[in-house]
């Protein structure tokens, strides 16, 4: 049974849960540069990517769990040349052992000038 998290970020026009719960300790969950208010933030690749993974951070929370039970992350940036600094941004959020990590260029994301999406699981306490 999969159980959606309320992670306190509004809903978008696109059809998906910002963060589900799965077979009671199984979080799935993706973020982006979104604030509060639904805006996306476009701006410095620094800012994008601190507010992406505080977006992480407050979804694993609403589940329950802490940024040490998050066991991949899956990175997708629209310029390689971003990496030095959403690693800094990582390494503010996460310490070793850190999770399992991919991370890949691509074309674009959805919103025009977002630069970071990423994807995460969790196991967090049931």
């Amino acid at each position: 049974m999969k159980q959606v998290i309320d992670v306190g970020l509004p809903a978008l026009k696109q059809p998906f849960s910002w963060a589900v719960k799965a077979s009671g300790a199984m979080l799935f969950t993706a973020h982006g540069p979104v604030r509060t208010d639904g805006t996306i933030d476009t701006g410095a690749i620094h800012a994008q990517a601190r507010l992406t993974f505080d977006n992480l951070r407050r979804a694993v929370q609403a589940a329950g769990g802490t940024m040490a039970d998050v066991t991949q992350v899956l990175i997708y940036m629209t310029d390689v040349a971003d990496m030095p600094a959403i690693d800094a941004v990582y390494r503010e959020f996460f310490e070793a052992p850190y999770p399992n990590r991919s991370s890949a260029a691509v074309a674009a994301l959805v919103v025009p000038g977002m630069k970071i999406e990423i994807v995460a699981y969790a196991m967090v306490p049931a």
